[in-house]
């Protein structure tokens, strides 16, 4: 089952929609806004990621309930590691992941870039602090890869992998005009 839409909040909705427009390519379909249960009111943008589903943010003003300075980063904000809590999107092929990976790094941003063996993804964090990664299948899950899941499931301590050996792509430095 795919799903319908994630939602995120974001304290600045202007860098969040330049972000997702301009950043990720994804195109603003829907914005509703209504009051808010508790006080308030809320602004509810869509943004198309592709195959009918969306990633929605949240813009809140003038609720009592929510503190002004809210950390919306959802793993920063419950102290944990900022790749835990992330919102991965799938691309089609290593072609099209090159392809975002130089799209992120003409924004100004800093791309690291994993092969799991797998999958390779990409990675970068939005202006919410919210991890975002970008993962192309490399290869079919076979027989043994469930097995072997379930067994590490399992497992009070499971056999580790060896880290990851992460490249790093540099932010594109534009020449001078």
């Amino acid at each position: 089952m795919g799903f319908h839409h994630v939602a995120i909040t974001t304290r600045d909705a202007d860098a969040t929609h330049a972000f997702y427009t301009d950043v990720m390519g994804f195109r603003l379909v829907r914005v509703e806004a209504a009051p808010a249960a508790e006080g308030g009111w809320a602004r509810h943008l869509f943004y198309d990621t592709g195959n009918g589903e969306c990633l929605a943010v949240w813009e809140l003003h003038d609720n009592p309930s929510v503190p002004g300075n809210f950390d919306p980063s959802i793993s920063r904000g419950l102290g944990l590691p900022s790749w835990t809590n992330h919102l991965a999107f799938a691309v089609e092929d290593l072609a099209a992941l090159a392809a975002t990976r130089d799209r992120w790094r003409s924004h100004g941003y800093d791309v690291l870039q994993i092969d799991h063996g797998w999958c390779t993804s990409i990675y970068l964090d939005d202006p919410n602090g919210i991890a975002v990664e970008c993962c192309c299948t490399t290869r079919a899950f076979t027989e043994a890869d469930a097995t072997q899941a379930e067994q590490r499931r399992r497992a009070a301590r499971p056999a580790l992998d060896a880290p990851p050996d992460p490249e790093v792509y540099e932010a594109a430095t534009l020449a001078a005009t």
